[in-house]
Formats: C-alpha cells, structure tokens, sequence
C-alpha cells in the first residue's frame, strides 16, 4: 500500500452581494465571493490537496478560471471529479482536516452539513472529516476568507 499526503489551500475577496457558499452550504445571503466558480474556498483547498497528494497539477490547471463552462458552476461538482480521479488512480481518503479563516459569519452552525456534504461526495465517514472555523482576529485584513486543507491518501496506485 502506498500512502499520500496532500496540502490545498484556497483564498478569496469578500464582496457584499451574492451567496457566500462553504462546503456546498449557504452560509451567508448578504455577501459572497469573487470568484468565476460558486466561490467555495473549502472545496477549492480539498481538490488541491487531493490533486497535490497525487501529484496531478493544482485547481487552476484543470479548471482555468477562463474557462466560460465553469462559471458559477458548483465547487462539488468540481470536487466529485477530483474524487473520480482518486478512485482511477486506485486510492482512497484515509482522512481530511480543513480549516476556514473568516471573520464573519461564524461556522459553527453551518458545520454539520457541510461535513454531510463532503462525506456524501467523497464516500467518507463523516468522523473522518475534520471543518474547523478560525477568527482572523486582525492578523490580516477581514475582507477575505481563506481555507486550508490535509488529506492523507492510502492505496496501491
């Protein structure tokens, strides 16, 4: 069995108009992102984990934000065709740990489903999705929202 590890990470311009979508989940209908997909810093971090642990490129590469087929489209869609290429590639996720940087709105309430969200596409216990939520508390600047992810794959790709 081989193992994998890999590490994602994802940022975006907070703007006052627009949904503001973490893990598939509306958690804000006074604020979204600038973003050509939906936006979701979370799913974006886990696909480039997953495509950094397998060492196939980064989001960018296979979803160009020039691309006029993906505007606005659904980070879980994108991320339920990352997770196809894992399974091709003979590996599974053993785990995932994520981290979201927001100021505003708190996650806390919103945590639950979006771990059912990730642990439907991903075929994923949800005991073995970790979504924690972190206050900038005035390190940077709160007009943002970041995302940060680890996943360990195991397999015999």
């Amino acid at each position: 069995m081989k193992v994998r590890v890999g590490l994602g990470f994802d940022s975006h311009k907070l703007k006052r108009s627009g949904k503001l979508i973490i893990g598939g989940v509306t958690v804000s209908e006074d604020m979204g992102v600038e973003a050509h997909s939906d936006g979701d810093v979370l799913c974006h971090a886990i696909i480039d984990a997953l495509l950094g642990a397998l060492n196939i490129g980064d989001i960018g590469s296979l979803f160009p934000d020039d691309d006029p087929s993906l505007k606005g489209v659904s980070s879980l869609k994108l991320l339920e065709k990352v997770y196809g290429m894992v399974k091709e590639k003979g590996f599974s996720i053993v785990n995932l740990d994520s981290v979201i940087v927001l100021q505003e709105p708190k996650i806390k309430d919103y945590k639950e489903h979006i771990i059912r969200n990730l642990s439907s596409v991903l075929g994923l216990e949800e005991g073995l999705i970790s979504v924690k939520g972190k206050r900038p508390e005035g390190s940077f600047p709160s007009e943002g929202i970041s995302s940060i992810c680890v996943v360990l794959l195991m397999g015999d790709g």
